[in-house]
């Protein structure tokens, strides 16, 4: 039986230092996405995805391009070798979603990429603007972390994985927030290592200003189905992929509910374009059988590019 495949693009916190490095060396499809991105940007973003170091890579503002043109190397490199397969349907977590669209050429590399520049710009300002952290909640059901939410004043970021949700807020609400999790019969809840409070109303500036970037970008219906962070459906015209684009600043990612829409699409196999892992991790832990793989460099592209071969 064929799969019908869904891509996932990974967020941020995923970037590692060499990302792409050895997809750059060893195909000409991938080092020329990283040196379209440093001349559309004008300045070298491969040096700092290669090279590092870490902290100039984690700012916000070079770790999201990076990471756009990280998944879009990965798929250029996994198409090449195995073909234009179809693609049953896209999401990507946070600045992810941007790369599914750009997948789905609901707007070119270009544009995707300008947009992800500014996104990440505006963030970093907004973190700088404001003493904003971040906090994952273990073992919990989603209405309990609503009700601390609630009680402590912070917001609800990532709803991740059944029993794995993230709150984001003021620093010292969030910590408070930290502090009696126990009560409420919360498992563990960490804070994260962070620049700020994402997905949350701290992010209002940032929200405000991207809504006019966003006016500017040329928009298409996507290809194929791309899940919105906030919707946890499909967005189809540019109106509303402008929108739940703006929405997911300030708003929940529902990515649990992603990961389910595009299973209840039919799609049988998952692959994570991006570092770390993360995605398949989660998709695992609310779907044990789940059929996923990650692809972030040239072994695990051959790898990926065989098992799609192999069902064609």
């Amino acid at each position: 039986m064929p799969k019908k495949i869904a891509l996932l693009f990974a967020g941020q916190g995923a970037q590692s230092v060499g990302m792409g490095r050895d997809l750059a060396e060893q195909f000409p499809t991938a080092a020329d996405l990283f040196q379209q991105a440093d001349e559309i940007l004008e300045r070298k973003l491969s040096q700092i995805a290669w090279n590092g170091p870490i902290e100039e890579l984690t700012k916000t503002s070079n770790c999201q391009p990076a990471l756009f043109v990280h998944g879009l190397a990965c798929l250029s490199v996994l198409r090449e070798l195995a073909g234009n397969f179809p693609i049953g349907g896209a999401a990507g977590l946070s600045l992810g979603e941007i790369t599914a669209h750009a997948t789905a050429s609901a707007f070119d590399f270009a544009s995707g990429l300008k947009l992800v520049q500014r996104r990440g710009e505006l963030m970093d300002e907004a973190c700088a603007a404001t003493k904003g952290a971040m906090a994952a909640m273990i073992g919990a059901d989603e209405n309990v972390v609503r009700q601390l939410a609630a009680d402590e004043d912070v917001d609800i970021a990532n709803i991740n994985a059944p029993g794995q949700i993230v709150i984001s807020g003021e620093l010292a609400k969030v910590e408070a927030a930290v502090g009696v999790a126990r009560e409420y019969g919360i498992r563990r809840a960490t804070l994260l290592n962070v620049a700020g409070a994402y997905h949350s109303r701290l992010m209002e500036t940032a929200y405000e200003r991207l809504g006019a970037a966003l006016q500017h970008v040329t928009v298409q219906p996507p290809r194929f189905p791309v899940i919105s962070n906030v919707t946890g459906r499909e967005v189809e015209t540019p109106i509303e992929i402008r929108q739940t684009l703006l929405d997911q600043v300030t708003g929940t990612v529902r990515w649990f509910d992603c990961e389910e829409r595009l299973a209840g699409l039919g799609c049988d196999f998952f692959i994570e374009l991006g570092p770390g892992g993360v995605l398949a991790g989660l998709l695992r832990r609310a779907r044990k059988d789940a059929d996923v793989m990650s692809v972030s460099d040239a072994e695990s592209v051959r790898k990926c590019a065989e098992k799609i071969t192999a069902h064609g």
